[in-house]
C-alpha cells in the first residue's frame, strides 16, 4: 500500500486522472492570484505564500473521508508547517459555521480558509474532495492526490518530499 500511493503521486506529476471544472489549473500550471478568506476575517493570498512549498487540502465538514485524514494532516503541519513546506486547508462549506465548529472541534492548527463561492475549488479542480494539491515555491502545481490519506505515514512523507524534491527526514 506504501509504494502504490509513493507511485501514485509521483506519477501524478505528468498524469491528472481527474475530470476537469471550470477555470481548472492542472498539474505543471500555475496557481493564478485569488484571496483566500481566513475564518478570523484576515485575508491571505497564494502569494503570501510564495518562498516554500505548499500543501493545500481542499475539504469540507460533512465529508466523512475529509474528517478522517483531518489529524494526519494536523500532524504534517505540527511536523513540517512553516519550516520545509506550508500546509493550508480550504474549505467548501456552503455554511462558515459548520467550518468553523469542525476546526474547533478537531483542533486543527493550520490555516484554513473558506470558499463559499467556489472559485478555489475550481481553480484547484476539486470535482471530489478529499483533494490534496502539491505547489512548488513559485506556485506551478506539481501534483494533485484525490482521496484521503494518512498524509504524516513514511511512505507519504517520502512521496511529499519527492514532489519537492525535499529531504523530510
Amino acid at each position: 500500500m506504501k509504494k502504490i500511493f509513493l507511485v501514485f503521486l509521483l506519477s501524478s506529476l505528468a498524469v491528472t486522472a481527474f475530470a476537469g471544472t471550470p477555470g481548472e489549473v492542472k498539474v505543471g500550471g500555475f496557481l493564478r492570484e485569488a484571496t483566500l478568506q481566513g475564518f478570523d476575517g484576515s485575508t491571505k493570498t497564494f502569494a503570501d505564500y510564495k518562498g516554500k512549498p505548499l500543501l493545500i487540502n481542499v475539504w469540507a465538514s460533512w465529508c466523512g473521508p475529509c474528517r478522517a485524514e483531518m489529524g494526519s494532516l494536523e500532524r504534517l503541519a505540527q511536523r513540517y508547517n512553516g519550516k520545509a513546506f506550508n500546509v493550508i486547508g480550504i474549505s467548501t462549506d456552503d455554511y462558515k459555521a459548520s467550518a468553523e465548529s469542525f476546526i474547533q472541534q478537531t483542533g486543527i492548527s493550520f490555516e484554513n480558509f473558506l470558499d463559499s463561492k467556489l472559485f478555489l475549488e475550481n481553480m484547484l479542480g476539486a470535482n471530489m474532495i478529499p483533494l490534496t494539491v502539491l505547489v512548488d515555491a513559485e506556485g506551478r502545481v506539481l501534483a494533485k492526490v484525490s482521496g484521503a490519506y494518512e498524509w504524516d505515514d513514511e511512505a507519504a512523507i517520502e512521496a511529499i518530499g519527492g514532489v519537492f524534491l525535499l529531504d523530510l527526514k
